[in-house]
């Protein structure tokens, strides 16, 4: 993966956690599809993919999120995001409605 971005998984509870950090765009979007694929099969019924740490996010990212949002669907498993509320990329998700497809919260705790 391109040195923008960097994705790290961890287990919380039954919830398997993606936290994406840097820029996702046309040049790494499919490797970031990719890492938050391979980090989320491990069988966990919700999988939350946590963008706060993300900068920057342009369309290729916003088409990245759903087809993993098709993918994780496919596998019966649950998608949220976590995007801080007011962030640039949380208005971007907004304004390209991703929300209506794929829940967003603020934080991890809801």
């Amino acid at each position: 993966m391109s040195g923008l971005v960097d994705v790290v998984a961890a287990d919380r509870e039954d919830v398997r956690i993606a936290r994406v950090s840097g820029e996702i765009d046309l040049s790494n979007a499919r490797a970031v599809l990719e890492a938050i694929g391979d980090a989320v099969r491990s069988g966990a019924t919700s999988i939350v993919v946590d963008l706060s740490g993300v900068t920057f996010l342009d369309s290729s990212g916003i088409a990245m999120l759903f087809r993993l949002q098709q993918r994780i669907a496919y596998s019966r498993q649950e998608l949220r995001l976590v995007v801080p509320r007011g962030s640039t990329v949380r208005r971007v998700l907004e304004l390209a409605r991703v929300p209506d497809l794929i829940p967003i919260q603020d934080t991890l705790d809801g």
